[in-house]
């Protein structure tokens, strides 16, 4: 009897083990079953149409997605651009030589409408207004800088046909590493960008503001001259721009506010010039204004 106690004690560990492998296998099956399962699925969709045009949907979609993203990194690269040269722009008034400052801020503008030529490849074919939210800041930012160039050149406003007219890119020729310049092409259709009208009158409502810090400067730096014209001037743009009312963009309506207070910061500067011109020496006209400028505008706020 005391022999047999081994025996029984493995005999007791086999009997109580098979349950567990029993238990083992069973939940295992599940697992198989859910795999085969998977693979058939995963073959059966592999074929399907639905499956298949939901593909094509995944890859327009991320191809769209890639060039959105594009298009946001080159108008903020048009956008810095631009404001480097309405900085620029703004020295004029304190130097003797115009001149060499409005060749600068040309050549600045020439590389911006180059990033603008990225922009009309990334839409070639592409419809203009699926991606317009991209890089209007970019183009809005660009019409102020040229408009602003332009009134310091001609002391008026450019108008959309000359915008877009400078907006035609060439074919150029390919350069290969060893900078050599390869046969060129055969010219084919000439790459245009057009900017839209909404965003023209957005960048031209952005110029008053530029026109405004020009006024003061001016002042500062003894032109008389200047803030009268420049008043005149904006005084025309208002009036344009109240005929439009409500008809325009609904962003439009927003930069109108801002707008009548430029305008108005203007022809109080000019209120001033005419009637204490004599009073104020030249050299203190310009702390007089910005003082002015400085005081909160009861009607902000309104539109």
């Amino acid at each position: 009897m005391l022999h047999a106690r081994p025996a029984n004690r493995q005999l007791w560990k086999r009997s109580s083990a098979a349950p567990h492998r029993a238990r083992r296998e069973s939940e295992a099956c599940p697992r198989r079953n859910a795999d085969a399962a998977l693979d058939r699925d995963a073959g059966a969709a592999s074929s399907s149409p639905v499956v298949a045009a939901f593909k094509v949907f995944q890859q327009e979609l991320d191809t769209k997605h890639d060039k959105h993203e594009r298009l946001v990194k080159i108008s903020r690269d048009v956008t810095i651009e631009s404001k480097r040269t309405i900085f620029l722009l703004h020295r004029v008034t304190s130097v003797p030589n115009a001149e060499d400052i409005l060749k600068e801020a040309e050549v600045k503008l020439d590389a911006v409408r180059q990033k603008i030529g990225q922009i009309a490849e990334e839409l070639r074919g592409e419809d203009l207004f699926q991606f317009h939210r991209a890089f209007t800041p970019g183009i809005q930012e660009y019409v102020e800088a040229v408009s602003f160039l332009h009134y310091i050149r001609h002391r008026g406003l450019i108008s959309l046909e000359e915008i877009n007219a400078r907006l035609v890119f060439s074919t150029a020729e390919k350069v290969d590493p060893e900078g050599t310049a390869e046969e060129p092409q055969t010219a084919g259709p000439a790459l245009t960008f057009q900017v839209t009208p909404s965003d023209y009158l957005l960048g031209v409502a952005d110029l008053t503001g530029e026109l405004m810090r020009m006024c003061i400067s001016s002042v500062g730096n003894g032109d008389i001259d200047t803030p009268f014209q420049l008043s005149q001037f904006l005084r025309q743009i208002h009036d344009g721009f109240s005929y439009i009312g409500n008809t325009g963009p609904y962003e439009v309506s927003k930069k109108l506010h801002t707008l009548r207070q430029s305008l108005g910061k203007v022809e109080d500067a000019c209120y001033a010039l005419r009637v204490r011109g004599s009073e104020i020496p030249k050299h203190m006209l310009a702390d007089v204004f910005s003082s002015r400028t400085a005081l909160p505008d009861p009607e902000e706020g309104v539109v």
